[in-house]
């Protein structure tokens, strides 16, 4: 049962892309330490907990992998940015397979609660308790391409320039790498006209409703794809609730459900080739 649930959160294709990003162990030459122990075993362990939402100290023991020694070394990987590399190495898969549409880009925030923690904010939405945001900018089918975390009454239009800048070079099917897609939609909330030049000079087209003009409901035709993302990374209970008292550890967990968003997309498109 352990090997079904390991083999079902970690496939041997995403580990093929994994492994080749996890530091390699060194051990101290005075001994001591953290001990070697199965670095797919370690990464099992730290999806197991972005899917499950468990504290680290209700990991179960069937993975092999003490308690103390997943957070260690899942600490470690966050900060040597594994999870970002992880996330551009399963966009250049699908970039390569010509499963990324770059025609139209499309920005959304969600504000969630946290329990402990640093960089929050008193969430407007929430009768003013603190929490986080999550900003996610997608394609045109919903692909996450970046993610970004800020405090929850930060204003959504300070995050269009961090995530459009977030965008990694991805591999195209012909031709160069690519990061600019052809269109940014947004809400209302980044109707502001140095924004739009902004965007505007980087070449890409600007659709983004106008304060007092323009009904959200005709942007809703294209906007609900990252509607659908959002619902994505809620199933991974990890994030809907924030537990970390770091923000680089949320944003890890946040990129790390990018990724593997992105990878089930790219191994069902395989199934069906």
């Amino acid at each position: 049962m352990a090997d079904a649930l390991s083999q079902r959160l970690v496939p041997d294709e995403l580990w093929e892309l994994a492994e080749p990003l996890l530091p390699e162990f060194r051990p101290r030459p005075q001994g001591g330490g953290i001990a070697a122990v199965d670095q797919r075993a370690v990464f099992t362990a730290v999806v197991y907990v972005l899917t499950s939402g468990c504290a680290w100290r209700m990991l179960p023991p069937s993975f092999g992998v003490s308690v103390p020694t997943a957070h260690r070394r899942f600490t470690v990987w966050t900060e040597a940015g594994v999870w970002r590399r992880l996330h551009r190495a399963v966009l250049d898969e699908l970039g390569g397979d010509g499963l990324i549409d770059w025609s139209r880009a499309v920005i959304h925030a969600a504000s969630v609660r946290a329990k402990k923690g640093r960089s929050t904010g008193p969430n407007p939405t929430d009768r003013g308790k603190p929490g986080p945001k999550r900003h996610i900018l997608s394609d045109r089918a919903g692909v996450p391409l970046a993610v970004a975390v800020s405090a929850a009454d930060v204003h959504d239009s300070h995050a269009l320039e961090p995530l459009v800048e977030a965008i990694p070079a991805v591999r195209s099917r012909r031709g160069p790498r690519r990061r600019r897609p052809g269109k940014l939609h947004a809400d209302k909330a980044c109707d502001r006209p140095e924004l739009r030049l902004w965007v505007h000079r980087r070449g890409m087209a600007v659709r983004i409703a106008r304060k007092g003009i323009e009904s959200t409901e005709r942007l809703g035709r294209h906007r609900w794809v990252i509607e659908r993302s959002v619902s994505w990374l809620t199933g991974y209970h990890r994030l809907n609730i924030r537990y970390d008292r770091k923000g680089i550890h949320y944003l890890g967990f946040l990129t790390l459900a990018a990724a593997l968003t992105c990878f089930k997309k790219l191994a069902k498109a395989r199934q069906t080739m």
